[in-house]
């Protein structure tokens, strides 16, 4: 049952922000996580600031399946398997986020198995979840949400690499509808459905908006060593270590010509990597002030 991002969006409806999902858990094993964790640079986590904390934790939770790993003056930490994924800042005063400036395009947030893509989605279309778009990636699978300050997600479920094609040294990458249909076929009788993110749950990349796509290339290239997998046309980049598809995302899709990230905004306050290799905490910014932290993986 091939269906569009539009006919997706229709059939999910709307979220009632009635409950939350999730209790913190013991910490999971980094070697259960998927593929995307097992690289030399893997995203650990995401930080935004928002005007109503709470507001945007219930909305992660519930729609989500966060579970709240602590919390501290002005910040709620959302995570999975007792790791936090995403750390939300309270910023009452904060402009809302310009979708044409610098910033955040989506948070991508990966589930273990393609069964927990479906479960969500089942729950998804049970719930009237909103959600913005749908699709086959060929090397994922995939469908958007925004939250209620504007930033973008991603709730996504990778193919086994085996099956990724290549191009020389680029991943075939597309934008092709989701078969909604056949991915509900993963769930079979007597399943216990959604019961919020599994402990192996992670953030799988994050897709950023940049005023230029190819100086943003040569950023990541240059400055933090991470390794070209397709480039769109001088309008989109994705870059990886290890050799998964992406762990970064950059794109001047909306944004093209964008400045400095104006600081009193709402959305992105970091994104945090998780290096083999590092000794110490380093922070960089990319051209336009989007903030990219790497830390030690022990830390």
């Amino acid at each position: 049952m091939p269906i569009t991002r539009r006919a997706f969006s229709g059939a999910a409806g709307f979220l009632a922000l009635n409950a939350a999902t999730g209790i913190a858990r013991a910490e999971t094993d980094m070697n259960t996580l998927p593929f995307a964790a097992d690289a030399p640079v893997s995203v650990r986590k995401v930080g935004i600031k928002g005007r109503d904390i709470d507001a945007l934790a219930d909305y992660y939770k519930h729609a989500v399946g966060l579970a709240e790993v602590a919390r501290r003056q002005g910040v709620i930490v959302l995570g999975a398997g007792g790791r936090a994924l995403l750390e939300i800042e309270e910023f009452r005063a904060a402009r809302p986020d310009d979708p044409r400036a610098a910033g955040l395009y989506h948070t991508a947030f990966l589930l273990p198995t393609r069964p927990d893509l479906a479960r969500w989605a089942q729950r998804a279309i049970a719930e009237r979840l909103e959600v913005t778009g749908a699709s086959d990636h060929l090397v994922s699978e995939a469908i958007y949400l925004t939250d209620p300050e504007g930033n973008g997600i991603e709730i996504y479920a990778d193919r086994p690499k085996a099956g990724w094609a290549f191009d020389r040294d680029s991943v075939k990458m597309a934008t092709l509808p989701l078969d909604v249909g056949n991915l509900l076929t993963e769930i079979g009788p007597g399943d216990a459905g959604w019961a919020g993110a599994p402990d192996a749950s992670m953030v799988g990349h994050v897709h950023l908006r940049v005023g230029n796509a190819a100086e943003a290339e040569t950023f990541w290239n240059e400055k933090l060593g991470f390794d070209t997998m397709l480039n769109l046309g001088g309008s989109a980049v994705f870059l990886s270590t290890g050799g998964y598809h992406h762990h970064v995302g950059a794109n001047a899709w909306q944004s093209a010509g964008a400045r400095d990230r104006e600081p009193d905004r709402s959305g992105l306050t970091f994104v945090e990597f998780q290096s083999r290799t590092a000794t110490q905490e380093t922070i960089h910014e990319d051209p336009w002030g989007n903030v990219i932290r790497i830390v030690p993986e022990k830390a």
